[in-house]
């Protein structure tokens, strides 16, 4: 029998077939896609979920008698004590600081650390010079805003603030009208407090600590002049 001829419709039909298949599985494939792209969407938000309930508090630093802290509205003390105490019915467990420049002495619960640090390194104390060296920061705002940001930045308890500090109110003259009643005692309250901490650190007298800090802050030359 002779072979019937495909026509134009057949023809139409199959390749109008392909193209569907073709577009189910193309479909079928950004199904799949996104699909994955939920259920990972959906699984991260699941960690950052999990992280939340798993996030535990901070370890607290364990100290010892006679060591050195910093406390940060007092600055530099020493550990003369660890005692137990009875409140209601829950035993707690404090250090006593005994802070010399203000002769106070700090009874700080081992479970509440967050204003207490260790002294810093030999190395922090070399940034702090580094940072002694530098020029001073001249803003023109309003005195009494820089003065309020001074004061947090001492009682911040980070020494690099503290240096930045002595830096900023540090003045190269010998004429006391240069800097005002104010300046000069957040100046001194901040130099004070760093030159404590430089003593604990370093383990010199006093008076080296002063010669330290006052030759990187260019202090020397006008202490010779006005002798």
């Amino acid at each position: 029998m002779p072979k019937k001829k495909k026509t134009k419709k057949t023809k139409k039909n199959k390749i109008s077939k392909k193209n569907k298949n073709k577009n189910i599985k193309t479909s079928n494939k950004l199904e799949s896609k996104t699909a994955e792209r939920k259920i990972s969407s959906a699984s991260v938000d699941e960690k950052v979920e999990i992280k939340k309930v798993k996030k535990q508090p901070t370890e607290k630093r364990i100290y010892n008698l006679k060591d050195y802290v910093v406390y940060a509205k007092h600055g530099v003390g020493k550990i003369v004590a660890v005692e137990k105490a009875k409140i209601g019915e829950i035993d707690i467990n404090f250090y006593k600081i005994f802070i010399d420049k203000e002769k106070l002495t700090l009874t700080v619960p081992i479970n509440q650390q967050s204003k207490l640090r260790p002294i810093s390194s030999i190395n922090q104390i070399n940034k702090c010079i580094s940072i002694l060296k530098t020029k001073p920061k001249i803003k023109r705002t309003m005195w009494s805003r820089r003065a309020q940001e001074y004061d947090q930045k001492i009682n911040s308890g980070k020494i690099y603030e503290l240096a930045e500090v002595v830096k900023d109110l540090n003045k190269n003259t010998d004429i006391i009208a240069d800097q005002s009643y104010s300046e000069r005692q957040l100046f001194e309250k901040a130099y004070e407090r760093l030159k404590s901490e430089f003593e604990a650190v370093l383990q010199i007298s006093p008076e080296d600590v002063q010669k330290k800090m006052d030759k990187a802050l260019g202090r020397t030359k006008v202490l010779e002049e006005q002798e």
